[in-house]
């Protein structure tokens, strides 16, 4: 039997008329207490792998295997990435044992993943997980510090990995590079600026706690007092609290280079 363009149509209507039905409806449990359905949770587990590998396919990974490079990364390991996911002997903290799907164990993940897909990862995070993208809070030499450490892992014991110590919290240092608008609005949704502002092109809560972004270049002041330049807007999100005591907007420890990228996005909303 022949199967018309109009009977696909037609089937096609349906089918999303029952998908926006039993969307509408609210069956569905979103609540983090109830897991996935097992199709969901492997489809979108096949799919995120698919995608970290073909994203991955053409990073091409530096030495890993020099010992400071390696210690540097247990560093941020442990400042950044074992509170998730725990590590040899540890586990993860009480919150991320709630998180679902539940972040994944990363002495599995160095063993089963290339470098360069555990670095695509780490560096550009994972929607619809607790993974955020550390390309807007590490360097890239620091989130390949990251990999050689997370590489590691495997061989790890918990009894080598206690004997490790806590390594030092490091402070980062700021880049010197031109502000980048377009990696600024990159960063605009990094900070969850969305939670609390209305932000053209951003996708998000959109709540109206603070005011609204649109047409941000075209204001005279920032603050209540300051000359909206893009100066003064990277300094206003670096230190907040300074530039305007008491106000509510929080010190979300934006860098220097994420400030600037920001101010210079912002700059284009006109």
């Amino acid at each position: 039997m022949r199967i018309t363009l109009r009977t696909l149509a037609g089937l096609a209507i349906a089918a999303v008329i029952a998908a926006a039905g039993f969307v509408y409806s609210g069956i569905y449990d979103v609540s983090a207490l109830d897991q996935h359905l097992a199709p969901t949770y492997h489809v979108l587990d096949f799919a995120m792998k698919r995608a970290v590998k073909v994203r991955a396919g053409g990073i091409v990974a530096p030495p890993l295997d020099d010992p400071a490079l390696i210690d540097r990364g247990r560093a941020r390991f442990q400042e950044h990435c074992a509170q998730c996911h725990g590590a040899p002997g540890v586990a993860p903290q009480p919150f991320a044992l709630g998180l679902t799907p539940a972040p994944s164990n990363l002495a599995y993940t160095g063993a089963e993943w290339t470098e360069s897909e555990i670095y695509w990862t780490v560096r550009y995070g994972l929607k619809m997980t607790g993974m955020p993208a550390w390309e807007f809070r590490l360097p890239d030499d620091e989130l390949w510090a990251v990999v050689a450490f997370v590489k590691r892992l495997p061989a790890l014991s918990p009894e080598a990995y206690r004997a490790l110590g806590v390594a030092p919290v490091a402070k980062m240092d700021s880049t010197g590079d031109a502000p980048d608008s377009e990696r600024g609005r990159f960063a605009i949704q990094q900070y969850a600026c969305v939670t609390c502002h209305t932000i053209p092109g951003i996708v998000g809560a959109n709540a109206p706690v603070g005011p609204p972004l649109a047409k941000f270049a075209l204001r005279r002041f920032i603050a209540g007092h300051l000359q909206n330049t893009p100066e003064n807007v990277a300094a206003f999100l670096q230190a907040p609290q300074q530039v305007k005591p008491g106000g509510a907007m929080p010190d979300l420890q934006v860098s220097e280079r994420d400030a600037r990228d920001m101010a210079a996005w912002l700059a284009t909303l006109r």
